[in-house]
């Protein structure tokens, strides 16, 4: 039996400075879900940068679920995996004051 899989693009050359937060999807029918990052142009960031994988039950209220994305400063990709989660997924995080980065985020979820 071929998988089910599906990829969304929730971000697309946005820039995140300060608070962030990517849009919300969807995916309850998913088993498991890959967050990838890209770094469009070299960013000012601080080496231990991240985002933080959020789930929800209903797309309003948020929680941390654990896993954390680093954020590269040069351009290129950086990923993390996500298994049991609820209804919702997003990206959220908080870059220091100063610090910028221009991103496409890709959701990839499979079943």
């Amino acid at each position: 039996m071929i998988r089910r899989s599906h990829t969304a693009i929730v971000e697309r050359n946005v820039r995140w400075t300060g608070a962030f937060a990517s849009e919300p999807y969807e995916a309850a029918w998913a088993s498991e879900a890959v967050f990838f990052i890209r770094t469009l142009e070299p960013a000012k960031l601080h080496p231990k940068a991240t985002a933080r994988v959020q789930l929800s039950p209903d797309g309003m209220v948020w929680t941390d679920e654990g896993t954390t994305v680093p954020l590269s400063a040069d351009p290129g990709v950086s990923f993390g995996r996500v298994r049991h989660f609820g209804g919702w997924l997003r990206l959220a995080g908080e870059l220091r004051q100063g610090e910028t980065v221009t991103v496409i985020v890709y959701l990839v979820l499979k079943e």
